[in-house]
């Protein structure tokens, strides 16, 4: 039988390398999205996976997400937590509302889909997540307080979600990416983006597919003994 990944944010850059990669090596797959129509609609129409628009900060969105897989696939045993937002500006113009959005949007939507799918995940004893962060949490730079605090938090819900699962032969590994050609990093100003990859030790952005690849090898067999890690992948820096 075929095992059943759900990927969130399936219509940004690494979220349809995600879905195309899956759909390709056999899975069944589903992702949401929830904005972006028009790649989410593209999406479906070269894999066929099941897709399910979702505002994922909702209870009830995320409630339906999973009735709806399980309905089709009758179980769940990747979730790839990649669905995320970014705002750019500087501290002193974030408001309670922008702060409260980013976070939810980053943290509590990763929390209310995991907690959803955990259920399915531990009367199975069986399951992998893996949750996507950003460099952003994890380097000196200069990117928005209410975005770097966000990210910075899926590493320690990587941690103590680990530990927690272990027990049900659950594994929780983050994949932590750095600037990349498309999504957020496509519309980076030339200037940092220079900076970034001078002092990259591989001399350029890093390509969607190329984190898909990973977060495919830590949800592998291969990767079984691999657990609450936090894995960079940013070409050096």
């Amino acid at each position: 039988m075929s095992k059943t990944v759900v990927i969130t944010g399936g219509s940004g850059a690494v979220g349809r390398a995600l879905v195309k990669l899956y759909v390709a090596e056999g899975f069944q797959t589903a992702f949401t999205y929830n904005q972006n129509e028009d790649s989410a609609n593209q999406l479906i129409k070269e894999t066929n996976a099941l897709a399910i628009k979702a505002n994922l900060t909702n209870q009830n969105d995320v409630d339906n997400v999973i009735r709806k897989v399980i309905e089709k696939f009758q179980q769940i045993d990747i979730l790839i937590n990649n669905a995320g937002k970014v705002q750019i500006m500087p501290l002193a113009l974030i408001e309670e509302e922008d702060w409260d959005d980013i976070i939810a949007a980053n943290l509590k939507s990763m929390f209310l889909m995991t907690k959803g799918v955990v259920r399915n995940m531990i009367q199975r004893k069986q399951g992998i997540i893996i949750n996507i962060g950003s460099i952003a949490g994890h380097r000196m730079l200069e990117v928005p307080v209410h975005y770097a605090t966000a990210k910075a938090g899926v590493s320690g819900f990587t941690l103590s979600l680990a530990t927690e699962l272990s027990r049900y032969n659950i594994r929780v590994n983050e994949v932590i990416p750095g600037l990349l050609t498309q999504g957020v990093g496509k519309n980076v100003p030339e200037k940092e983006l220079s900076h970034y990859t001078e002092h990259t030790s591989l001399g350029r952005p890093g390509e969607p597919e190329e984190v898909a690849d990973l977060v495919f090898y830590l949800t592998s067999e291969k990767s079984k003994y691999i657990n609450a890690q936090s894995i960079h992948i940013n070409g050096g820096i």
